[in-house]
């Protein structure tokens, strides 16, 4: 692990503040989903990455009312409905 140098105190509803250098860095903007990790004596934060809602997948997203799907899901849940996809 690499120290940053930066150090916080955790508020009374135990929130902390992340540097506007490191969300620079890591392009976290408001409201990005964090997920947290324990290593040992180690919390770990790490930006969410945008995955298929169904299959986790990383690939071909597309948004759809809020929620990403790949375009091979796409095509999977085209033909359990019976239609025909071409691409």
């Amino acid at each position: 692990m690499k120290p940053t140098g930066v150090v916080r105190k955790l508020d009374e509803l135990g929130r902390i503040t992340l540097p506007i250098e490191l969300r620079r860095n890591f392009q976290i903007e408001e409201k990005d989903p964090l997920e947290i990790y324990v290593d040992g004596d180690c919390i770990i934060l790490k930006k969410c990455q945008e995955t298929d809602i169904f299959t986790g997948s990383k690939e071909d997203l597309i948004e759809f009312e809020g929620k990403k799907v790949s375009k091979a899901t796409v095509r999977k849940l085209a033909e359990l409905a019976g239609l025909n996809v071409s691409e």
